[in-house]
């Protein structure tokens, strides 16, 4: 299982916007994230900027899959309006992809030190 984060930049004055759409994600378009493998998928806000973090079993055919989705074509034109280009993002990049530096597993879920 891949765990993948990207970052994104919402245009200024369209976060309202942006937050209600994701309050009323299409239930087609949370079927065909998981159709195209993907089983967990969180965003967070800091100001305008996005971070977004997914599992998926292979995001290349994940990106793939969506790229032929109607339904992710609809919602990625539907909330085009709303992005400013990512500070930093090559032209050659798909996805302003976030490099991971640090990732603990979680063994002892849920344990606390000293209990």
């Amino acid at each position: 299982m891949q765990r993948v984060a990207f970052l994104l930049q919402i245009k200024a004055g369209k976060i309202e916007e942006y937050e209600e759409a994701h309050r009323h994600v299409w239930p087609e378009m949370i079927a065909e994230l998981e159709a195209a493998g993907v089983t967990e998928y969180s965003i967070f806000r800091r100001g305008l900027q996005l971070f977004l973090f997914m599992r998926t079993a292979d995001f290349d055919r994940t990106q793939e899959y969506l790229a032929r989705s109607a339904v992710n074509l609809r919602w990625q034109e539907a909330m085009a309006p709303l992005f400013d280009e990512v500070p930093g993002k090559e032209a050659s990049e798909a996805f302003a992809l976030a490099k991971e530096v640090f990732y603990m597993p979680g063994a002892s879920r849920g344990a606390v030190r000293g209990e």
